[in-house]
């Protein structure tokens, strides 16, 4: 459903085997939950550095839970928009992971996170310009190469613009796709949450996002704050319920981009199961009704064709 008409090279791979349907991010906290009974989700996804060790209670329930639901494994340390070389020990045991469980889908950030062999435990924005674009594209071309499949490239939240960029955020990301045939992950959250801090429109950037490469979408819960001017700043701290802007901006993406893989995060505050169900039920149904719309506008096309 692009409307877009730029020419987008594809390889005849997907990066993502993933359901067009609601999935959760798996915590070990909701386990007994899940097992009790047939929680009504798509999909499950981890963060990988959160599964880095070699066995033990949280291996068991992966493995248990891989046995009867797809897995996404989303990265959070490779540090892709970083200036300097990859951790390839980190790499190494990321392939490991990916190896063990063949996830429908591995996906990472589009930021940096660590400076002379430090992690900082933060995704850091980079600037859009031709140093950092050689960066990206030298390192995703080495995950996919080690990794042996392409993977998802997540747009992230923003707090700032740097003076030194000279592409858009959608253009950097597309060159991005392009040159390495990568795919992406839209965090349509991310989106509405750089839209309100930059003072842009979120309408405008979901309608010239490149959606033919978009095989996940993600969802989550903002936190409200303030800069240092009074202004409000949101923060991107998947800590309470998708607020109803964002369930708005996500309609108008699947509008163009059609049912989609599409998980709900909520990694701080973690809440009962229940709730995080209701979340994904609630995405579950935009994309029933996505799916309904396909169908009534192909029943109108083939009566247009016939009557003509």
């Amino acid at each position: 459903m692009e409307t877009r008409s730029t020419p987008e090279r594809r390889s005849e791979y997907p990066a993502s085997s993933l359901p067009a349907r609601a999935g959760a991010g798996f915590k070990s906290a909701h386990f007994a939950d899940i097992e009790a009974a047939a929680p009504g989700v798509g999909f499950f996804e981890i963060h990988a550095e959160n599964y880095m060790g070699a066995g033990g209670p949280p291996h068991a329930q992966l493995m248990r839970l891989r046995r009867d639901f797809p897995l996404s494994i989303h990265g959070v340390g490779l540090s892709i928009g970083g200036a300097e070389p990859l951790d390839r020990e980190h790499l190494r045991r990321v392939k490991s992971l990916v190896d063990r469980y063949a996830p429908a889908a591995f996906s990472e950030h589009l930021a940096w996170s660590t400076q002379g062999g430090r992690f900082l435990n933060d995704l850091l924005p980079l600037p859009y310009n031709s140093t950092t674009l050689a960066h990206v594209v030298a390192h995703v071309d080495e995950i996919q190469e080690t990794l042996g499949r392409p993977i998802l490239l997540e747009n992230p939240a923003a707090y700032l613009r740097f003076q030194s960029s000279d592409y858009s955020e959608i253009d950097f990301l597309l060159e991005i796709a392009r040159r390495t045939d990568c795919r992406l992950l839209l965090d349509v959250t991310n989106a509405y949450v750089s839209a309100t801090n930059l003072d842009f429109s979120a309408e405008d950037y979901i309608d010239a996002f490149p959606m033919s490469y978009v095989e996940e979408i993600h969802l989550a819960g903002y936190a409200e704050d303030a800069d240092e001017i009074g202004d409000l700043l949101l923060i991107d701290a998947h800590c309470a319920p998708v607020q109803q802007g964002v369930w708005r901006l996500y309609d108008r993406a699947l509008t163009r981009r059609g049912p989609v893989a599409t998980l709900i995060e909520w990694d701080n505050d973690i809440p009962p199961w229940p709730l995080l169900l209701e979340q994904a039920t609630h995405a579950e149904q935009f994309l029933k009704s996505r799916r309904r719309a396909a169908v009534d506008d192909a029943g109108s096309e083939a009566l247009h064709d016939g009557v003509g």
